[in-house]
């Protein structure tokens, strides 16, 4: 395992667990976009707790990759659909939010399908 995977999964998982804190606690920053993208409020705990086991998979991929990469591809196809969402609600001031989690998620993902 080298040095740069583990700083990439560490501060990735630190920022989507940062996302998922925030989501879970109703942040208007996180909310308000939802609620324009017509999000209902009952999936909000189910999405943010998506993001926090997630976040918690890819620090526990550092210990057990399988689990990591698991947690990687959750989280890709979590953003990926955060992606569709934004271009659904034609909100395009917003779509380099989960382009910016997405990334980071990606390169944690190929740092452990090389590991």
């Amino acid at each position: 395992m080298s040095t740069a995977y583990t700083v990439v999964t560490v501060l990735t998982a630190a920022w989507i667990g940062f996302s998922a804190v925030s989501l879970l606690r109703r942040a208007d920053f996180v909310t308000q976009p939802l609620i324009e993208y017509g999000v209902p409020r009952a999936y909000w705990t189910a999405l943010g707790t998506a993001k926090a086991l997630g976040s918690l998979g890819l620090l526990a991929g550092l210990a057990a990759p399988a689990i990591g990469i698991a947690a990687a591809i959750g989280l890709a196809l979590y953003f990926l659909g955060a992606i569709a969402t934004v271009l659904r609600a034609h909100s395009y001031k917003t779509l380099p939010y989960p382009v910016l989690y997405l990334a980071p998620v990606i390169a944690t993902l190929t740092f452990a399908a090389t590991a």
